[in-house]
């Protein structure tokens, strides 16, 4: 297995000037001798908002320093969910708390990615005007909103699940041939389950391994895409109250999750979007992206081992959808935890390194706990009383 070379990624930013390259390595505390490499692959849009354009894809990088001279385990790219962009969900700068890190640490090299319209990813002009909000939304940021709310500049979907694919494709294909590997390694975080497991359904052969955190399955989900609405809210926005008041929602211990994490993540939101942070108090804006494509008669088929993680509070994708997930998998390695004493936002929680050795033990031999299929409880309650 090869280093990445800049060299490469030059290539693909040819012709699009406003594309940077990659900065220089630079050490990140979180990881040690842990390098941290930002990365921009160029992709032609297919999103309704940009379609045909080129747009930039935000690709960050997490490596030992001995694994850039070969001998890799392997590589793994992390799909973020919904709302957080895969900077923050996964390389969080609070120390000890980057998932990232931890895989770096023992081996691998380890890449994350954000979609369009995330993170420092090419963002579709649409989001720019709040305008494209919900009402409810644009009084927090259009002054003078006296007269009912305003029309909005675009109408439909901004960004899809296909273009979500899309994106995922040209990164792949970069790290495949970046490389010279023949299959990647895939992690989904909630609505990342149907952008990475439905890439990998797509295409089994260039798929080693999932692991999937609290991934949005729904099994009698649509298999076609939807009809355009010109109602659709273009996209939406969360301040860091609202942030703060859906993760305490999803609290069943004492002691679940450290303040200070929760403030790290916060603080590296903002610096994730910097039109978002100057409105209002600060926000994180995040496309609404109409999902299909990820359904009972897809996931049946699916071959590849797949490991399912559920936080046993987790409010916004309740274990019972990832069981259903687990049931439906066509795959014969397939594993479901339950994680003690977490909810949707487990991978920031007291109970984070189950989650990171789990998934570094089915990277490496497809197994947790030595099984290669079952049903599992991991994480410690011992140090965290149930709350009254």
């Amino acid at each position: 297995m090869k280093p990445l070379v800049v060299a490469s990624l030059l290539a693909l930013t040819a012709g699009c000037p406003n594309l940077p390259a990659a900065s220089s390595p630079r050490p990140n505390p979180d990881g040690g001798s842990v390098l941290s490499i930002d990365h921009y692959v160029r992709v032609k849009s297919t999103a309704p908002s940009m379609n045909g354009q080129f747009a930039q894809i935000y690709v960050r990088e997490r490596a030992a320093e001995r694994n850039r001279q070969g001998g890799s385990a392997g590589v793994v790219l992390f799909v973020h969910g919904a709302g957080t962009p895969a900077e923050v969900a996964f390389d969080v700068s609070f120390p000890g708390y980057s998932w990232m890190a931890y895989l770096a640490n023992a081996g691998f090299d380890v890449f994350s990615m954000d979609v369009e319209g995330y993170g420092r990813s090419t963002r579709p002009t649409v989001m720019n005007d709040p305008g494209n909000l919900a009402p409810a939304q644009q009084a927090q940021f259009v002054p003078g909103l006296l007269a009912g709310p305003t029309a909005p500049s675009f109408q439909g979907s901004a960004t899809t699940i296909e273009s979500d694919w899309n994106d995922i494709g040209a990164v792949v294909t970069y790290l495949r041939s970046a490389r010279q590997v023949e299959r990647v390694n895939l992690v989904g975080w909630s609505q990342g389950g149907p952008r990475a497991g439905g890439y990998a359904a797509q295409h089994p052969e260039q798929v080693q391994r999932l692991v999937l955190l609290a991934p949005a399955y729904q099994r009698a989900g649509r298999a076609t895409p939807p009809a355009p609405r010109p109602d659709t809210v273009v996209f939406n926005t969360q301040n860091q109250k609202e942030f703060e008041a859906n993760w305490d929602r999803q609290v069943g211990c004492v002691d679940q999750y450290d303040r200070a994490v929760s403030a790290a993540v916060w603080t590296d939101m903002l610096a994730s979007d910097p039109i978002g942070r100057t409105w209002g108090t600060g926000v994180r804006r995040a496309p609404t992206v109409p999902s299909w494509g990820w359904n009972q008669a897809v996931v049946s088929k699916n071959q590849t081992p797949t490991l399912m993680i559920a936080g046993v509070f987790d409010q916004q994708v309740p274990p019972a959808r990832v069981r259903e997930l687990y049931e439906d998998l066509g795959a014969a390695d397939k594993v479901f935890i339950e994680l003690a004493c977490s909810s949707h936002n487990a991978l920031w929680e007291r109970n984070h390194l189950q989650l990171f050795q789990a998934s570094l033990e089915w990277f490496q031999h497809g197994t947790v706990n030595g099984a290669r299929n079952g049903r599992l409880k991991l994480g410690d309650e011992t140090v965290s009383k149930r709350a009254e």
